[in-house]
């Protein structure tokens, strides 16, 4: 890794840290650092090698998860499959990932879980800078419809609907990391069946094809 890219990304993080851009958000963290006051309870920003060719995009920092430890999918059952998935295909040790940057569309637990779309709005502009800085992406999984509607706004590729949001979908925008798109790895999916265990493994295969 460079010493450029490695400062890019740390300095993004480090702003992410400070920024109170959504009133709603911010006064949602008041409220949960009086209720759990060990927890973290402020912008999580971006985790990994930023050396990374994969670069995982969910929705929000989970309230149990991300919103507690300070690191994406840490801590929650999302984390367990997402952890678990990276840990199978050796790009995960327990401590640092390996070719893998895991971020948020939106950097704050929001209430219910339900970002609003202002607010996906105002934090594109730190997935754009993620995404940027992160110079070695071939892929990008996008975890659920708005985390994958968020890239697409991102780089611009319109109408939307050329590129739909479905489980498994592969997109190769030109001069652009490949796209491919999974259900998020949540409770409601997870426990339902909408997401399987084979299914969540095929998309890690899948990824690892455009591995150059």
């Amino acid at each position: 890794m460079t010493r450029a890219r490695t400062g890019g990304l740390h300095e993004i993080a480090c702003e992410v840290a400070g920024c109170k851009s959504c009133p709603r958000l911010g006064r949602y963290l008041e409220e949960l650092r009086a209720r759990f006051p060990d927890y973290h309870n402020a912008p999580v920003g971006g985790f990994g090698d930023p050396g990374a060719w994969l670069v995982v995009v969910g929705l929000a920092p989970g309230l149990h998860g991300a919103n507690r430890s300070g690191r994406p999918f840490f801590m929650d059952a999302s984390g367990e499959w997402l952890y678990g998935a990276l840990e199978r295909n050796g790009l995960w040790d327990g401590s640092a990932l390996d070719g893998v940057y895991i971020v948020n569309a939106v950097k704050c637990v929001p209430p219910q879980n339900r970002p609003q779309a202002d607010e996906l709005e105002r934090c594109r502009t730190w997935l754009g800078r993620e995404l940027e800085a992160l110079e070695h992406a071939e892929v990008v999984l996008t975890l659920g419809a708005l985390a994958h509607h968020s890239v697409l706004k991102l780089w611009d590729l319109r109408p939307l609907s050329r590129f739909p949001f479905r489980h498994g979908a592969v997109y190769r925008p030109e001069g652009r990391p490949a796209l491919l798109a999974s259900y998020h790895p949540s409770r409601q999916n997870t426990n339902t069946g909408r997401l399987t265990r084979p299914m969540w493994r095929r998309i890690f295969t899948r990824a690892g094809e455009f591995r150059a």
